[in-house]
């Protein structure tokens, strides 16, 4: 059991599991009832997305600089009580379940799902 960390919108692996969007927003241009069917996700969580402004630091980030100053920020996001419960609960939950967390971003090194699986092997979560 283990939680995978994946870019939203592509092929899932075998016992993948239930596939989280840790977004802000949902993908463009697609039908709700198409997102599970369509690989991008079955359950929609913008919970553990960054915030609007913290987003656009990642997003410009050209820097090592600048990319540690996003990193920082969306750390202290997820610091807060209602985020690190989350967290929390889903690195108990990937020693009994197979799910993905993800987002859209062509490069996870460049992404909030890098510190996302960071911060949940951190709480001792499963991740593959």
């Amino acid at each position: 059991m283990a939680i995978r960390i994946v870019r939203l919108g592509t092929a899932r692996t075998k016992g993948e599991g239930l596939r989280i969007g840790t977004v802000r927003r949902p993908p463009r241009g697609v039908k709700k009832s198409e997102y599970a069917s369509g690989n991008w996700y079955d359950v929609w969580f913008p919970n553990l997305a960054p915030s609007p402004e913290t987003m656009e630091l990642g997003r410009k980030a050209r820097t090592d600089r600048e990319w540690n100053a996003f990193v920082k920020k969306y750390r202290a996001e997820m610091a807060s009580p209602e985020n690190s419960r989350t967290l929390d609960l889903l690195a108990a939950l990937s020693h009994g379940s197979n799910f993905s967390v993800g987002c859209y971003c062509p490069d996870e090194n460049r992404c909030h799902r890098s510190i996302l699986r960071d911060l949940l092997v951190e709480r001792g979560a499963e991740v593959k």
